[in-house]
């Protein structure tokens, strides 16, 4: 029998005369648009209130895109290339990409807050992918505006469930950079954005991946399909329509058994048993396929497949961090920090193995996003990732929270019982967050599932066997803890596989790249520039919070930002410069990085009290900028609040 297989995810080129056509057919829309090739159309970007307004409009897609972004930009950094994402009517909406190119590209315009539609910028890879529904090269002067001729651009169009196009994700270099397997990268990266957002949108659905080769599933080549409890088929992606080889509408006839040949309840009756293994299954064309299943957040149809009322609830997807659904793997952890760089490749070297991890650190360091980055790194990338903060658990709670619980286990417990986090993360990473808070009463329990791989909930005789990688992570000194009775030592050395140890933010030699890190990602590439005085003040600044901390900071001064392209010093809250003008001694010290025209003056004879000298030098910068308080606040570096509350005392 014949299996139908993927499409390759080559180059348009492969078929030129088509090419050729497109290119053609897109010019002469241009043309009908009013476009004049030699004209220099300058378009201006969207204010940063709008842009992040339509960033919130697309937040799904934004989301499940950055991390196939920051993968793609890894493989094609260095090479003069830009990635984008915009969404379905070209506006950019975040860019990564080489500093020497991205500066090329904003003379264009390409740049966040820009349309690229084909109304706008006439032939493009972008607005000629969503004009035609299909991914795009546009290579030099196919392009129909002259002043985009420097350019070669790879687009491929991001559709939603229903197949509607919702974004478009593209690779824009200089057209001497020209490679390719550009295309290819870009439709691979796209298909994963489409699965992600497709797995994320039918998250209370039957959940099929299937594919003839047992080895391509978990891959971008699976087909998947999402069933109603009942069977009723409601959804395929890209992959699941061509294998299954009929069309969307066509599909809304048909269920689980009629695709499949196999009833829902003898679906069921297969993940009864504990350890299940590939389904094979023969699709309606007489192709057999392997398949594996995901319910997801389901309750009674799951219950009744695991026998009864008395059942516990499956795994509910467990949300992400913010943080960390930007990450794509460790590489967008490597910064330039010779400290990191060793943390790194020392986890890169057990992945896999099943070796656990313990993340050493002070609060803020960054420990859930390198115990995140391991996951997705890992081959457990596509299972799930489930954190446990055993700090902010109240003790009475915690064990509930692990293990699970049946009905009835005890007061107050929810009706038709909860499964614990262990359960919920078999399969894939279980990350202890503050494992030296746990209560020592709990320890011996999860040292004997970690052992024994079996998970009993609270209230129950049965146990469920579980398969989990575990990472934990401390800033306490464990050894310290087990002297005084508080941590167990067999727990300890069960954990102790691979201990790293992240270093403080104020250690790291890397901090204008983590700000620029962070900056993009909050805002979009290129959005704002930290000024340099600023940039002075980070690094003299200790960082108590670390990561978390700068992050913060960081979003507010963006906010506080608005339309300016600069952030500065005049954009900070005041306890960050009051901290800074707080010198070992605890006595108010003025700010080290302030403009040669606000300088202090030296302290005469005799000498005067600091806060004096703070008045004098309010006094001057006022008087020099006219009694403009905001600009006064800019070049003293401290925030406009500050002056109103100085001033009553400034003669």
């Amino acid at each position: 029998m014949y299996q139908r297989t993927v499409p390759e995810l080559g180059n348009p080129l492969a078929c030129p005369e088509q090419y050729a056509q497109t290119i053609e057919t897109s010019h002469r829309r241009s043309q009908a648009f009013g476009l004049r090739s030699g004209e220099n159309v300058e378009p201006a970007p969207l204010a940063r209130g709008d842009l992040g307004m339509l960033i919130e409009q697309n937040r799904l897609l934004h989301r499940h895109a950055l991390p196939a972004m920051e993968t793609l930009y890894q493989q094609i950094a260095n090479t003069h290339n830009m990635v984008i994402l915009t969404d379905a009517d070209g506006v950019i909406l975040h860019s990564l990409g080489d500093d020497d190119f991205v500066e090329k590209a904003n003379r264009v315009a390409l740049q966040p807050g820009v349309a690229w539609s084909e109304q706008c910028r006439g032939t493009n890879a972008i607005g000629t992918a969503i004009a035609e529904g299909k991914p795009t090269l546009v290579h030099a002067d196919q392009h129909y505006l002259k002043a985009n001729h420097f350019l070669t651009c790879s687009a491929a169009p991001i559709s939603d469930h229903h197949g509607k196009v919702i974004g478009v994700l593209d690779v824009s270099g200089d057209q001497r950079s020209f490679h390719n397997h550009t295309m290819a990268l870009v439709r691979m990266s796209a298909l994963m954005v489409e699965n992600q957002l497709f797995s994320s949108t039918f998250e209370d659905a039957i959940t099929l991946h299937f594919h003839a080769r047992p080895e391509f599933i978990g891959t971008l080549m699976e087909g998947i399909a999402s069933f109603s409890p009942g069977g009723r088929f409601l959804s395929a992606n890209r992959s699941g329509l061509f294998q299954l080889g009929l069309s969307y509408g066509a599909l809304q006839f048909h269920t689980f058994s009629s695709l499949f040949g196999l009833s829902i309840s003898a679906l069921y009756d297969h993940y009864r048993t504990a350890t299940p293994g590939l389904l094979d299954l023969c699709m309606h064309s007489g192709v057999r396929v392997a398949a594996r299943a995901q319910f997801r957040s389901l309750h009674n149809h799951f219950q009744q497949a695991l026998g009864g009322p008395g059942a516990v609830e499956p795994p509910r997807p467990s949300p992400e961090p913010a943080a960390a659904r930007r990450l794509s793997g460790l590489r967008y952890l490597r910064t330039g920090d010779a400290q990191l760089e060793q943390v790194i490749d020392r986890v890169a070297r057990v992945l896999g193995k099943d070796i656990p991890i313990m993340i050493m650190g002070e609060t803020g360091t960054g420990k859930e996003l390198l115990a995140q980055a391991i996951h997705n790194d890992s081959p457990r990338a596509a299972a799930p990732f489930v954190p446990v903060n055993c700090a902010s658990i109240p003790e009475t709670l915690i064990e509930s929270e692990l293990f699970g619980y049946e009905d009835g286990a005890f007061t107050g417990a929810r009706k038709k019982g909860a499964v614990g986090k262990i359960v919920q993360a078999n399969g894939g990473t279980l990350f202890l967050d503050e494992i030296g808070d746990m209560p020592f009463s709990l320890q011996a329990r999860l040292l004997r599932v970690l052992q024994e791989r079996m998970v009993t909930p609270l209230g129950s005789t049965k146990s469920i066997p579980v398969n989990v990688d575990v990472i934990c992570a401390t800033n306490h000194n464990l050894r310290d803890r087990i002297a005084r009775g508080l941590f167990r030592e067999d727990l300890y050395y069960r954990l102790n596989g691979l201990v790293v140890k992240l270093p403080p933010l104020r250690q790291r030699t890397d901090l204008e790249t983590v700000v620029r890190k962070i900056v993009a990602a909050e805002s979009g590439q290129g959005r704002y520039e930290i000024a340099p005085e600023l940039m002075a003040l980070f690094r003299r600044h200790q960082w108590p919070g670390n990561l978390r901390q700068l992050t913060n900071l960081l979003r507010t001064a963006i906010v506080m930002a608005g339309d300016e392209s600069v952030i500065g010093p005049h954009h900070m809250p005041d306890d960050f410069l009051d901290d800074l003008r707080t010198d070992a001694d605890g006595h108010d010290a003025l700010p080290a990085a302030l403009p040669a025209a606000a300088a202090p003056q030296p302290v005469p004879p005799g000498g005067a009290s600091l806060e004096t000298m703070e008045q004098q030098l309010i006094a001057r910068t006022l008087e020099a900028h006219g009694g403009n308080v905001s600009a006064a606040a800019r070049a003293l570096g401290v925030s406009r609040n500050t002056i109103y509350r100085k001033l009553p005392h400034i003669r």
